[in-house]
């Protein structure tokens, strides 16, 4: 039998000694204190907050659905991902530019991240804070990687 050399802690029972702590109602019934009380009701949502709650969601989901949409074009190969960045409509503003070069047939997000860098370029930047010399250097650099003409612009 193996013993060590370290000292046996104690098992602790009950509440801590320098603490002030009624313990009568430990033994028996619980203590009518020790429920949990409601909710104030200032912790309440109103009406109109409910509301614009309801009104982000379903926003939010509009979105979605529609960035969904896009990104099933783009793998498809119905548009591409530079004419996208070009254009940026109102579904890709908050999107990250590495989400949707990751949309692209035969393109994940090793490699979107390693063609973004290579660009000096954030994979997590938002589509619609790129600057207008960021969206061409990116679709110039894409239709290049894809060996496409470069797509009209505005």
């Amino acid at each position: 039998m193996v013993t060590s050399s370290l000292p046996r802690l104690k098992k602790a029972v009950g509440p801590p000694a320098n603490r002030n702590v009624n313990t009568d109602h430990l033994e028996g019934e619980m203590h009518p204190a020790s429920t949990m009380a409601p909710a104030p009701s200032s912790t309440i949502a109103p009406p109109r907050a409910n509301q614009q709650h309801m009104q982000a969601l379903a926003r939010a989901n509009e979105v979605r659905l529609a960035r969904a949409a896009l990104k099933r074009t783009v793998a498809a190969g119905s548009r591409n991902a530079a004419d996208v960045i070009l254009d940026c409509p109102w579904e890709v503003e908050s999107m990250p530019v590495g989400e949707l070069l990751a949309s692209q047939r035969r393109w994940g997000t090793t490699r979107s991240r390693k063609f973004i860098t290579a660009l000096s370029m954030s994979e997590n930047k938002k589509i619609g804070t790129l600057t207008k010399r960021q969206r061409m250097l990116l679709a110039t650099a894409l239709a290049r990687k894809n060996s496409q003409p470069l797509p009209a612009t505005a």
